[in-house]
C-alpha cells in the first residue's frame, strides 16, 4: 500500500525526474504529478516514491512509461467541435484575407497530432470551398509535443475509431481512408502538417510571426508562474493580430489579460493586442 505523507520522498522523486530526462516537474501542478506518479507506483506494487525512484533506474521502460503518463497526452480529433466551429467562423476567414505571404499555424503540446491535422482540415476545407488550394502553398502548420513517441504516431498519421468521437461523419468520410483497424489521414492533407519535439517550458518559443497558437489544454497542468511565462513567449511568437486558441477549462489571468482580446469568450478564442 502506498504510503502517505512522504512530501520528502515526492520531492526527491521530482529533482531526479528533472535531473534524469529534462522534464521540469517544477512547473506542473504538484496534484497533477502526485496522482499520475500515484499511478504508475500501484501499478509496480511500490509503497514509497524512494522505492519506486529504484525501479526506475532499474527499468528504463518504466521511466518511459512515467513521463509519458506525466506530459498527459489525451486528445482526439475536433475536440470540443464548438471551439473548432469558432476557428472555422471567426479566426480562418480572418487569416485568409489578410493575403499574407506565409501564413504561419503553431499546434503547441499536440500530443499524437490530431488537433494539427483538424486545424489543417478547417484550412482545406475553406480553400475547397473558394476553389483556392493555391493559397494552401502558403500555409505552414507546425506541431511541437515533449512527448517523441506520440509525434511518432503524428507522424504515421493513422488513428483508431476513438479518436473520432467528436468528429463530424462528414470530415472523416472525406479526409480519411480506412486501413486494417485504423484511419489513415489523405497524403494531401498529412503534407500540409511537420511535427517537432520541443519543451514549452525550457525555450523561448521556437517560431516567430505566427498567425494562429492552438495550445488546448495543456497550460492548465502548470504553474502559475509557468503559466505567465508561457502566455508572454506566446504573445512574442505571434504576429500583430495573431490568435490564440486555449482549452475551455482555461483563461488568461493576470498580465496576460492585457496582452489579448477575446474573439470568443466561451470558447477561448482570443487575439494578440
Amino acid at each position: 500500500m502506498l504510503t502517505q505523507g512522504d512530501d520528502a520522498g515526492f520531492y526527491a522523486l521530482m529533482d531526479k525526474i528533472t535531473r534524469d530526462r529534462g522534464f521540469q516537474c517544477s512547473s506542473y501542478k504538484d496534484k497533477c504529478l502526485r496522482r499520475r506518479i500515484a499511478v504508475r507506483m500501484r501499478a509496480k506494487g511500490s509503497v514509497s516514491h524512494s522505492e519506486y525512484a529504484g525501479i526506475l533506474d532499474a527499468d528504463p521502460h518504466e521511466y518511459d512509461r512515467l513521463v509519458r503518463s506525466l506530459t498527459i497526452n489525451v486528445t482526439k480529433f475536433f475536440r470540443n467541435w464548438d471551439t473548432f466551429a469558432a476557428i472555422q467562423k471567426k479566426v480562418i476567414p480572418v487569416l485568409w484575407e489578410r493575403g499574407e505571404r506565409e501564413l504561419r499555424v503553431w499546434s503547441a503540446g499536440c500530443a499524437s497530432g490530431e488537433e494539427a491535422y483538424s486545424l489543417a482540415i478547417l484550412m482545406h476545407k475553406h480553400a475547397a470551398e473558394r476553389s483556392e488550394f493555391s493559397r494552401l502553398d502558403a500555409l505552414s502548420i507546425v506541431g511541437t509535443d515533449i512527448d517523441a513517441t506520440c509525434l511518432g504516431e503524428a507522424d504515421a498519421a493513422q488513428y483508431s475509431e476513438a479518436a473520432f468521437s467528436d468528429t463530424p461523419a462528414t470530415v472523416r468520410r472525406d479526409y480519411f481512408s480506412a486501413v486494417p483497424g485504423r484511419f489513415a489521414l489523405l497524403p494531401e492533407v498529412r503534407r500540409m502538417v511537420k511535427f517537432e519535439c520541443s519543451d514549452l517550458l525550457r525555450s523561448d518559443p521556437p517560431f516567430e510571426d505566427i498567425h494562429l497558437i492552438a495550445c488546448r489544454n495543456v497550460v492548465i497542468y502548470f504553474e502559475r508562474a509557468a503559466q505567465d511565462a508561457l502566455f508572454e513567449e506566446f504573445h512574442r511568437a505571434l504576429a500583430p493580430g495573431g490568435f490564440l486558441v486555449l482549452g475551455r477549462v482555461e483563461t488568461l489571468l493576470g498580465a496576460a489579460r492585457g496582452m489579448f482580446s477575446p474573439v470568443n469568450a466561451r470558447e477561448r478564442v482570443f487575439r494578440k493586442i
